[in-house]
């Protein structure tokens, strides 16, 4: 199974890379299952996922962004692929660094987990990096985390598209402020880059309080679908369970925004009720003081939205 994770990441990269800034790829091809708009790009890397899988695992289910859960004709499969062929369609389309093949693997028995999660491969289109994990033996190449504890000195990242700024922004205002001269904050547009920048000691966080902001704030639920054209488009399984094996793996200290632990979230699914948020950190120290500040924030959201500042 490790060898079909990363041989599958492997020939999603060679099918992609030549197209990466083609002006051919932006056209719509529709929606995916999570609801976001599949563009012609994403569908070449979907048609040869389904391709491959078929000729090399017919007997391996797997659930993509774009397909959601497919499994083998005839009979029960005993493994289970969670595949996004291309996180950061935007940066790929632009020819950016920040676009991933992101492959993970889990056991199919029951409803897997986030916990249940046992390989995962991250792999950068355009350089070729790969982050290789497998459950309790580690990742490769070997991490060289940030030893920052400080929210003032933290490079950081995060994710804007298909949120409503003005509010998201208000959840992590005292985040971009106090780190915005000492630190640095990006939207690099593709959640497995942000992550595997932890792991590599470029970044020191990945922060995304959306799908918290939806189940604490009313109204919020609306403000997401306007602009998602109907949808709500947060991190789903798909987008995060490979980078954050690799990232769990490494030592960084993962939870969602609540604080509390993602493994016993479930793997296969889209939709809000799916939706992760994610706080990622290189040290346990920066890691508790960000949740402190996403609380804060979601006490400040929730006051303006009421009126009463």
């Amino acid at each position: 199974m490790r060898g079909l994770v990363r041989e599958l990441a492997l020939e999603l990269r060679a099918v992609v890379q030549p197209l990466l800034g083609e002006h051919a790829g932006r056209a719509h091809e529709g929606a995916g299952k999570g609801g976001d708009i599949t563009f012609a790009i994403d569908e070449v890397a979907e048609k040869r996922m389904e391709e491959y899988l078929a000729e090399h695992a017919p007997r391996v289910a797997f659930y993509s962004e774009d397909r959601g859960m497919v499994s083998p004709s005839g009979g029960s499969a005993e493994w289970v692929l969670i595949v996004d062929p291309i996180d950061g369609t935007r940066p790929a389309l632009a020819g950016l660094e920040s676009s991933c093949v992101s492959v993970a693997a889990a056991p199919l028995a029951g409803e897997p987990t986030m916990g249940d999660v046992q390989i995962g491969c991250v792999l950068e289109i355009k350089s070729g990096q790969e982050f290789l994990a497998v459950r309790g033996e580690g990742v490769e190449p070997a991490p060289g985390l940030s030893t920052n504890t400080e929210i003032e000195r933290m490079f950081w990242t995060y994710g804007l598209r298909g949120r409503p700024v003005r509010d998201v922004m208000e959840v992590m205002a005292e985040l971009v402020d106090r780190s915005s001269v000492g630190g640095a904050g990006f939207d690099l547009g593709a959640a497995t880059f942000d992550v595997t920048r932890i792991v590599t000691g470029q970044l020191d966080a990945y922060i995304e309080p959306s799908p918290r902001i939806v189940d604490e704030v009313p109204g919020m639920r609306a403000e997401f679908e306007r602009v998602g054209g109907g949808e709500v488009l947060n991190n789903s399984p798909y987008d995060l369970a490979a980078a954050l094996l690799c990232a769990e793996e490494a030592g960084v200290t993962v939870s969602d925004a609540w604080g509390r632990s993602l493994n016993d979230r479930p793997l296969l699914g889209s939709g809000h009720e799916f939706q992760l948020s994610c706080v990622a950190a290189c040290t346990p120290e920066l890691h508790a003081a960000i949740c402190s500040e996403i609380d804060a924030g979601m006490e400040r959201l929730q006051r303006a939205r009421r009126g009463d500042e």
